[in-house]
């Protein structure tokens, strides 16, 4: 349950007030795994998708995007709280991931990227076969305080 705070507001307003970086902004994502795949899901409002970049390489994907704002000629601002902006997120995929088949989407202002696992990675049943000339094991009952098991 969330309780509400006003110092966080504060604290954001004074963030956004004396935040005077020109770099790269970081996008808020959710990150989760749905069966054999993950899914990463960034908040990219107000982005032309057309300004998307993903790329891999090697285990690093690394999202990047730009927001820029209209100039109209002869507008009077009231106010501007939005500001042209680029982002720019990495993330460090590990090992078992499968980087050729990596996807995404972007639809009302939220950028979706299915990551699968590699076939090697998915959990799978190792059969056990059986010889006649591999050795039995066999456990029985002793009378000391404890079991002990021959190999027959």
């Amino acid at each position: 349950m969330a309780t509400y705070d006003p110092f966080r507001d504060l604290d954001r307003l004074a963030s956004s007030l004396l935040d005077t970086r020109r770099g790269p902004r970081r996008m808020p994502m959710d990150l989760y795994r749905d069966g054999d795949h993950y899914v990463l899901t960034a908040d990219m409002p107000g982005i032309d998708p057309g300004s998307v970049d993903i790329d891999v390489d090697g285990q690093l994907l690394t999202i990047r995007a730009e927001r820029s704002l209209s100039e109209g000629e002869g507008v009077k601002w009231i106010t501007r709280e939005r500001e042209a902006a680029s982002f720019l997120r990495q993330l460090n995929l590990g090992q078992g991931i499968d980087t050729e088949r990596i996807s995404a989407s972007y639809g009302n202002g939220v950028l979706s990227v299915t990551i699968p696992v590699s076939e090697k990675a998915k959990p799978r049943k190792i059969e056990v076969s059986t010889d006649s000339s591999t050795p039995v094991i066999r456990a029985h009952e002793s009378h000391e305080s404890h079991e002990s098991i021959d190999a027959a």
